[in-house]
């Protein structure tokens, strides 16, 4: 049986389409996680978004036993959350950290990500469209890691 992708989305993105759309875009998170849906893949999607800090720290674990792969916006958690960071690095499998926005076009404040180091990949900037980019591109490292592990005969 194939384990879930996960994606997981921090603080305030349930707002998306309301929400500084100037910055964010008209696109809410319902239309995004249609199209994380369509592009999830065989493994199925678990998409989930919360406000809170400490709920989103149990969605991590969880994924680190339930999960392949993990494309997570903790938003502002990125900035400041050494609890989400410190979740991120037990996470064993293909990570990518993703940004509606180019957080680096941005003020000083959005620039230092604590998560970006223990992620496989950082993607920003790409709007709601960027998120079944992203998942795209994790299925595919999670191919890579697959093919990869029965070649070492680790998998």
């Amino acid at each position: 049986m194939l384990k879930p992708v996960y994606v997981l989305n921090g603080p305030n993105l349930n707002r998306l389409g309301q929400r500084e759309p100037a910055i964010y875009g008209t696109t809410t998170l319902d239309e995004i996680e249609a199209l994380c849906r369509q592009a999830a893949g065989p493994e199925g999607l678990v998409f989930r978004q919360t406000n809170s800090e400490s709920c989103l720290i149990d969605w991590i674990h969880e994924a680190t036993d339930q999960s392949c792969g993990l494309v997570i916006n903790p938003a502002a958690f990125t900035f400041y959350s050494m609890a989400v960071m410190d979740a991120l690095k037990m996470y064993p499998h293909p990570l990518i950290e993703y940004h509606i926005s180019n957080i680096h076009r941005r003020e000083p404040m959005y620039h230092n990500s604590l998560v970006s180091a223990h992620a496989t990949m950082v993607m920003a900037g790409g709007g709601a469209a960027g998120y079944p980019h992203a998942l795209r591109l994790l299925r595919e490292m999670i191919s890579g890691q697959a093919s990869a592990e029965r070649l070492s005969g680790t998998g």
